[in-house]
């Protein structure tokens, strides 16, 4: 059994979020997006590309391709967090997406454009392998920390995550700015590059997190009828989510306004290349200012929800969350719109944060079903951003522009405030 807020493990705990974050953050929003559109437009002479014989707008494939990572999630993760339950075994499904994820991340260095099948096929695996991992990871907070440290311990993760992908972001500029200097031939294969430091990075700062993080094996064992068992576990979880109204009504105001916190994160490189003109390495200026400002924002809200309260401390952010939507239709400079980043990497760490160490806050204490647990949570999450990034492309796809999909986000956020406000926080979280 591991010791609750032993600094060693919730560093070796933290630790996690540090290696995966480079890919969430740099990958995802920073690098691969915009080297996506370029090549593809390069290779297809426009922004229409041939997938399997399809003709379609390459931003609206990437928004659906994300959606389907996701939706894959949404399915896999409830059976394979009962299963890690029943057996104890939550760190080696733990190390098994985080190896497909970085090995994903690693074979993105072979994508140029014209095999989009293949970079959609990476990216695809890359991203089911993130939000897999993160599935247990997450799993692991009620162990390492107690009740009235889960805020601090969570935000100590996401700032975690936040520096060490300001430190291989700013390696990343450097290799793109000054290809030259470290023999690469363009900016291109600079950027290709990335995708494999990323993926090693990724792979090899996770052994921190596995060498601490025990699993609590049950004994019990690998059988045919295994699925079943998960399936059992699972089906106990929602029976006990059913009847915990507070925990219920979190989910529900989590669920709305996740569909627009991480869609507007996934795809705001989009935005900024088709709707402001931002090119690659201003975009890597803009994430390096959502990094910075993130870890302010983590550790800011977790003071603001010591002070008062978890609910008032979400709803602060959400508040934020819907200016910073509604103010995406008007903009039309690179100067407001570096702005409008500020204020999204601040709450972006907040929510993030937040969200986390309130539900755990929700588990009963006595569960060794964590991992089931935060199944719950995750697939909310995730259902969410199938949901959100399906609309975002969607409105994209029909209306050709981006600004009306950023104003629809805020739908969501008004939404998740509305409901968090019925589930009162505050009065049921210590």
């Amino acid at each position: 059994m591991l010791e609750k807020n032993n600094p060693r493990l919730i560093n070796a705990w933290a630790s996690f979020d540090w290696s995966n974050s480079v890919y969430n953050l740099i990958v995802t929003t920073a690098i691969f997006p915009i080297y996506y559109l370029s090549t593809t437009e390069e290779a297809f002479g426009g922004e229409m590309v041939k997938f399997f014989g399809v003709h379609i707008k390459n931003s609206v494939l990437f928004s659906y391709a994300i959606s389907f990572s996701f939706l894959v999630i949404v399915f896999l993760s409830p059976i394979l967090s009962g299963i890690a339950d029943y057996s104890g075994l939550k760190k080696r499904f733990m190390q098994f997406f985080t190896y497909l994820g970085s090995l994903s991340c690693i074979g993105l260095y072979f994508f140029t454009g014209e095999n989009i099948e293949y970079g959609i096929a990476c990216s695809v695996l890359a991203s089911i392998g993130y939000a897999g991992s993160l599935v247990f990871y997450n799993g692991f907070l009620p162990e390492v920390a107690s009740n009235d440290s889960m805020d601090k311990v969570s935000a100590k993760g996401f700032a975690m995550g936040y520096t060490g992908s300001i430190i291989l972001l700013i390696l990343n500029l450097l290799l793109y700015q000054k290809y030259a200097l470290f023999g690469f031939e363009n900016g291109s294969s600079a950027t290709r590059f990335g995708f494999i430091l990323v993926g090693i990075w990724w792979m090899g700062f996770a052994q921190i997190s596995f060498y601490y993080l025990k699993d609590r094996a049950t004994g019990k064992p690998f059988t045919s009828d295994i699925i079943s068992h998960g399936t059992k576990e699972l089906k106990k979880v929602f029976m006990v989510v059913r009847n915990k109204k507070v925990m219920k009504r979190f989910l529900t105001a989590f669920f709305l306004f996740s569909m627009g916190v991480q869609t507007v994160m996934l795809l705001a490189p989009l935005f900024a290349d088709k709707e402001i003109g931002m090119g690659a390495d201003e975009m890597i200026y803009i994430v390096l200012i959502l990094q910075i400002l993130a870890i302010g924002g983590a550790y800011f809200f977790a003071w603001l929800s010591n002070l008062k309260g978890n609910g008032f401390a979400i709803s602060c952010t959400l508040i934020i969350w819907i200016i910073i939507c509604l103010s995406g239709y008007f903009m039309k400079d690179k100067i407001t719109f570096y702005s409008l980043a500020a204020f999204l990497g601040f709450v972006m760490g907040g929510i993030q944060s937040i969200s986390r160490s309130t539900y755990s806050k929700l588990i009963p204490t006595e569960t060794i079903d964590t991992a089931s647990y935060f199944s719950f949570y995750d697939i909310t999450e995730k259902f969410a951003i199938v949901i959100g990034s399906l609309t975002y492309g969607f409105i994209d796809q029909v209306t050709g522009s981006m600004r009306y999909s950023m104003v629809f986000m805020s739908v969501f956020f008004i939404g998740g405030f509305i409901v968090l406000q019925l589930a009162n926080l505050k009065k049921n979280l210590i």
